[in-house]
């Protein structure tokens, strides 16, 4: 058997190659997307790879977090549905992880967080509590309609008969899709990532990323960021105003991405991830999506999953507090706040 050699890799033109020719590789496992998250969060990145006779079989990017509330971690990756091992085999998946819980060690983190698809046999703790929702794409925006049911197709165009306009754009539209959603995620009681988050993403992704936002005449009342990659359209962040939803902004929102996704050639669409049974999965299932389980894999210092969502009763108090604030206030402070919460 082959020595497999695992290391802290330096080298981003490798590490891109690797990520280019996998067939699993994600957007976030781009060397580009480390480097924003390192520029954008100035957080601690270790890009893990291996390599079997000098050649690349594997990556594993961390992220190391540090929060006066939930304490020191590792994640692979934060603020994103996917991440973690990227490998030639399950021999290198192994590899790869025991040097990643090594390093977890030494850094003294609570626990190690991977985002996968697929689990790991080898990983004893895992949540299976997400999922992400993939619509097929017919191929044909006609045939995308007629496959919608009649629900679906009436809510669109209640939204189209209300007057809504959509656009698209790329750093021009960024003002008016951050209002919306740090409003959004205000009510909430969620802390907002900076708007030099989405700015970044929007300039270092450029032939990938584009801004969709619906107006009611001068007012952005629902926007989303869509990136492509390979086969697929993913909107990874959006919002609407709930003020305007008897209008049915968001089912318009959507509808425009599917049909700009079908007119560029995609193939998937990807709703994101969603818990199986709450209102953002009953509105993606509508869609045609179908849930796809995802599989977050753990190491913690203490053998016990982590128990940082928001569903956890102890945070019950400040999430109710933060929905009270004045949302100048949450998208000042929220920021600081979200660096470190993965």
């Amino acid at each position: 058997m082959t020595c497999v050699t695992v290391a802290i890799s330096e080298d981003a033109v490798a590490w891109d190659a690797y990520v280019a020719s996998h067939p699993h590789a994600t957007p976030y496992h781009q060397h580009r997307w480390l480097g924003l998250l390192t520029k954008v969060f100035s957080h601690r990145l270790i890009p893990l790879a291996a390599t079997r006779d000098g050649s690349y079989a594997g990556v594993f990017p961390l992220v190391l977090m540090n929060s006066r509330i939930f304490g020191r971690f590792l994640v692979s990756l934060p603020f994103v549905n996917y991440g973690g091992l990227l490998t030639d085999s399950e021999e290198v998946d192994r590899s790869l992880w025991l040097r990643a819980t090594a390093l977890a060690k030494e850094v003294k983190a609570n626990f190690l967080e991977a985002r996968h698809v697929q689990s790991h046999s080898f990983v004893a703790l895992r949540k299976q509590h997400k999922v992400t929702m993939i619509l097929d794409l017919v191929g044909s925006i006609d045939g995308q309609w007629q496959a919608f049911d009649a629900k679906l197709r009436n809510q669109i165009r209640k939204a189209q008969r209300s007057g809504l306009t959509v656009r698209m754009g790329k750093a021009a539209e960024i003002r008016g899709f951050y209002e919306v959603f740090a409003r959004n995620m205000r009510d909430l009681g969620t802390p907002v990532y900076s708007r030099r988050f989405f700015e970044e993403i929007l300039s270092s992704f450029p032939e990938t990323s584009t801004v969709f936002s619906v107006y009611s005449q001068q007012t952005v009342i629902a926007s989303g960021i869509a990136l492509s990659y390979r086969d697929t359209v993913q909107v990874p962040w959006a919002a609407s105003h709930r003020g305007y939803r008897q209008m049915c902004p968001n089912n318009l929102l959507y509808w425009e991405i599917i049909q700009y996704a079908i007119k560029e050639g995609f193939r998937r669409f990807d709703f994101g991830r969603s818990t199986p049974g709450e209102g953002t999965y009953k509105f993606k299932e509508q869609w045609g999506a179908r849930p796809i389980p995802l599989s977050w894999e753990y190491w913690t210092q203490a053998g016990t999953l982590p128990d940082i969502g928001p569903k956890n009763p102890k945070y019950a108090w400040v999430i109710s507090l933060w929905k009270r604030l004045p949302l100048p206030i949450t998208s000042w402070i929220g920021p600081s706040i979200l660096r470190n919460i993965p």
